[in-house]
């Protein structure tokens, strides 16, 4: 019984995103074609050493554990939560190299690196589990609300969204204590922006926290907010069941516009210039005013979950192919 609950509940967002997707093997947007009709390639040093100033294009992919959904760059390794065997799967970026499976227990569904630890959360129980990035030993496991989600780290302090209970937890990372959790009506992922910790809550709104965990101002949104991200400057985050993707003002919460999306969304990530959304498509969008670049189907018409950037390539989480898709 409780797997067929965890089906249910878990996946509630994922199975909606299968229904909604496009027939398409690949879309171009105008300003993709522009792109790679002369544009120049890309500032960022490490695509060009790979000769990686296409828009996007599907290298490879890599199997994991059953049913991927977080995904976490530790500066040389791609990691991936494996919600449906309790695992949490490290490669090797370079080349996908399989460099360990470590158990963790529960349900794993979002990781988060802090610099030395991975940190994975058990999307069905209460806890979440801290591995050394190096060895994959495992250094503790902590409580938190219920059904921990995505996080965030603040440089500190471990930021955990409970999916359950609508609140966020605040552990310190260097030992794990719990600093103080924090109500936010409906938290289901973290972003931190060098000051703030935002968080997108499953109703209509992303709610601004200051580090003690006091409330800095509530914004309506598109949709049920899910992933959402940090570009530097402003923060993005996805409506699942609205199609969109929402940019906002880092310093003043003000919304700098709203844009579609072909199905639902799921996850977002920064890559140093543009944007990349997950769930029925792939979707790169140009930060700097939203314009969709390219549009992406995953193999075997799947859908992702979670997301990174490695410096070079962007991760996907395909849940449902028990993989990972590198672009």
């Amino acid at each position: 019984m409780k797997r067929v609950w965890v089906g249910a509940s878990l996946l509630l967002v994922v199975f909606a995103i299968a229904g909604l997707r496009s027939g398409s093997a690949q879309q171009e947007s105008p300003a993709q074609r522009e792109a790679n009709n002369g544009a120049p390639p890309p500032a960022n040093p490490l695509k060009v050493a790979i000769l990686h100033w296409y828009h996007a294009n599907l290298t490879t992919s890599f199997k994991v554990g059953k049913q991927p959904y977080g995904v976490a760059f530790d500066g040389s390794n791609i990691w991936t939560a494996n919600n449906e065997d309790g695992t949490v799967t490290k490669l090797r970026a370079s080349d996908g190299e399989n460099l360990g499976t470590f158990q963790v227990g529960g349900n794993p569904t979002g990781l988060v690196f802090d610099g030395a630890n991975m940190w994975a959360s058990d999307g069905d129980g209460g806890t979440v589990t801290k591995l050394r990035a190096s060895d994959g030993k495992n250094l503790g496991t902590f409580n938190v609300g219920h059904r921990p989600w995505w996080m965030a780290f603040d440089g500190e302090s471990i930021w955990v969204a409970n999916f359950g209970d609508g609140t966020v937890t605040k552990l310190r990372a260097s030992d794990g204590k719990n600093l103080g959790t924090f109500n936010t009506n409906g938290a289901i992922a973290v972003a931190y922006d060098g000051n703030y910790v935002w968080v997108s809550t499953w109703n209509t709104s992303v709610v601004r926290l200051k580090k003690d965990g006091s409330n800095a101002g509530t914004f309506q949104v598109s949709g049920k907010p899910l992933g959402i991200a940090f570009d530097g400057r402003n923060i993005w985050v996805v409506g699942n069941q609205g199609s969109s993707v929402t940019k906002i003002d880092a310093k003043t919460g003000s919304t700098l516009g709203t844009f579609p999306y072909p199905g639902a969304p799921y996850g977002v990530a920064f890559d140093g210039e543009d944007i990349w959304v997950t769930g029925t498509l792939i979707v790169r969008y140009r930060a700097a005013d939203g314009e969709q670049i390219g549009i992406f189907n995953h193999p075997d018409n799947s859908s992702t979950a979670g997301i990174a950037f490695d410096g070079a390539n962007i991760w996907a989480a395909g849940t449902f192919d028990n993989a990972v898709f590198k672009y």
